[in-house]
C-alpha cells in the first residue's frame, strides 16, 4: 500500500512540475482578454515624387543663370554628350530605368536647362540649397550625385544629349 501512495505522490509531483514554470509567450492571450489588431494604414498622398515633379521655372543654384537652346538639336554636341554620359554617369543613371539616381529620359520636360546644367556642374551646392535637388536626394535614399568636375562645355554637351532622350 505504501508503494501505491509513493507512486501516486511521485506521479502527482511530476505532473505538477511539468505544468508550471513556463514563461508566458509573447502575444499569448490571457484568460479574460481579447487580442485586438490595430489596423494602420498609410495615408495615400497626392504628393508627386521629386523625380516626376515638373519644375521648369526653377533655374537652380549655381553659375548658370540663363541658357537659350536652339530649336534643333546639335548632333555633334549630343554625340559628345552621350559619350560623356556613358563614361561618367551610367554607374548611377540608366536611361528608361530607375537606378541609383533618377532616369534622365524626359528630363527636359521636367527641369529647366539651367537647373540641369547647375546640377551637373555643382551637385553638392544644389543639394544644399535647391529644394528640388534636396527632395531628389531624399527620394533616392541619400545617394548624392558625385561631382564629376565637368566643364560648362561638357555639361552643355550632356544637356544636348538629354534633349534626344524622349
Amino acid at each position: 500500500m505504501t508503494k501505491i501512495i509513493k507512486l501516486t505522490f511521485l506521479l502527482a509531483f511530476g505532473l505538477l512540475i511539468s505544468c508550471g514554470g513556463k514563461e508566458e509567450k509573447k502575444g499569448a492571450i490571457k484568460i479574460g482578454q481579447t487580442k485586438t489588431k490595430v489596423k494602420t494604414e498609410t495615408p495615400k498622398s497626392d504628393v508627386v515624387p521629386a523625380s516626376k515633379r515638373i519644375t521648369l521655372e526653377n533655374k537652380g543654384v549655381g553659375k548658370v543663370k540663363s541658357l537659350t537652346l536652339d530649336a534643333t538639336i546639335d548632333d555633334a554636341m549630343a554625340e559628345r554628350g552621350a559619350a560623356l554620359f556613358k563614361t561618367n554617369c551610367t554607374a548611377c543613371h540608366k536611361t528608361n530605368k530607375r537606378f541609383i539616381g533618377p532616369n534622365p529620359t524626359g528630363i527636359m520636360e521636367r527641369r529647366s536647362p539651367e537647373w540641369i546644367m547647375n546640377m551637373i556642374l555643382d551637385p553638392k551646392l544644389m543639394t544644399e540649397e535647391d529644394q528640388c535637388a534636396k527632395d531628389l536626394l531624399v527620394e533616392f535614399n541619400g545617394a548624392a550625385m558625385a561631382n564629376q568636375n565637368m566643364t560648362e562645355a561638357q555639361a552643355r554637351d550632356i544637356l544636348e544629349y538629354f534633349r534626344t532622350l524622349k
